[in-house]
């Protein structure tokens, strides 16, 4: 049996997805509902209502577990929701890992990120090697997931068998309302701003393929960097904005401009509750030129192939479009 944490989040869910249309026993913790977009498989997942952060019902989740896929974890940069990502990321991580122990499971596959591999200097690619460094410029999300990751190692020099993957930006379809999606949104409204920065990016397809590898494979004790490609923001909103038929942003951000508005943004945030559109973190990191190498992947998964971003993209755009006309999504 395969126990998979953060079943209804985005990852998550094309992972379920994908080990039921594998026909393999899974069971999925879930908080407080099962999402519509899993409706189809419902059935087919032994669910179970649980925390990571309570111990007793994580302790009864893993009875009978061999596999476990810890995809649990809260993205965000947001400084109201620091103590609460803290807690998932890095608490909840140390639960999965000392309860896995205690199972005996045979092997988890962790769902790192790249922010937990730090920053390179003069925007050298990023792999596996890279060394973690303190920094007052570090999010707290990428504290969050590189403690996060540490509680993993930690399992892993005490006999756990675990293998992590530390994805970079994941796209995909169906959440909207979060992460990679809302980027979507943004370009279908034709927000006009762009940054100077590059990051990587990865379809959801490909991250759920390389876990089942991994987890079905002798690979152990290692980490693996999945970006696709490396793209700038303007060159992707630009492609998003021509799949969707929007105008592509066309203003460039400049960075005294982006500190300027975060500010603004704070000051405002103190007469409501409503939470800053852009925050000091999201705005320093939009900045930031992010490469990323995924050689040693490709090396040890002979014959494995990324999908082609604009692949992605257009996939990605055509699913929205369609929900929009299912009135699924607001036109505006």
């Amino acid at each position: 049996m395969i126990l998979v944490t953060g079943g209804t989040g985005f990852l998550g869910s094309y992972l379920l997805r994908a080990l039921v249309n594998a026909g393999k026993p899974v069971r999925a913790l879930y908080r407080e509902r099962i999402p519509a977009q899993l409706q189809d498989i419902q059935q087919q997942v032994q669910w179970f209502q649980g925390d990571i952060l309570d111990v007793t019902s994580l302790e009864e989740a893993m009875q009978g577990i061999t596999q476990v896929y810890h995809c649990a974890a809260i993205v965000s940069f947001h400084p109201s929701t620091r103590q609460c990502m803290m807690q998932i990321n890095v608490e909840g991580t140390a639960n999965v890992v000392n309860m896995a122990l205690d199972a005996g499971v045979q092997k988890l596959v962790h769902v790192s990120s790249v922010a937990a591999l730090g920053r390179a200097k003069n925007n050298a690619a990023i792999d596996e090697r890279a060394e973690w460094q303190d920094s007052r410029n570090n999010s707290q999300y990428a504290v969050s997931k590189y403690r996060g990751e540490m509680e993993v190692w930690r399992g892993i020099a005490e006999g756990l068998n675990a293998a992590i993957v530390n994805p970079a930006i994941i796209l995909g379809s169906g959440f909207w309302q979060e992460g990679s999606g809302t980027l979507v949104k943004h370009v279908w409204k034709e927000f006009p701003f762009y940054t100077s920065g590059v990051n990587g990016y990865v379809d959801v397809e490909d991250v759920v393929r390389v876990m089942m590898l991994l987890m079905d494979g002798p690979v152990k004790g290692q980490r693996f960097v999945l970006a696709a490609e490396n793209r700038s923001y303007f060159d992707l909103f630009s492609e998003m904005a021509g799949q969707l038929g929007k105008k592509p942003p066309h203003i460039s951000v400049q960075p005294w401009m982006a500190e300027v508005v975060w500010r603004l943004e704070k000051v405002k945030g103190l007469f409501s509750d409503a939470k800053p559109v852009v925050t000091k973190e999201t705005a320093r990191t939009a900045q930031l030129q992010m490469y990323y190498d995924s050689s040693k992947l490709l090396k040890t998964l002979p014959g494995f192939q990324f999908k082609p971003l604009t692949q992605t993209i257009a996939e990605i755009c055509r699913s929205f479009k369609e929900d929009v006309a299912a009135g699924k999504l607001s036109k505006q």
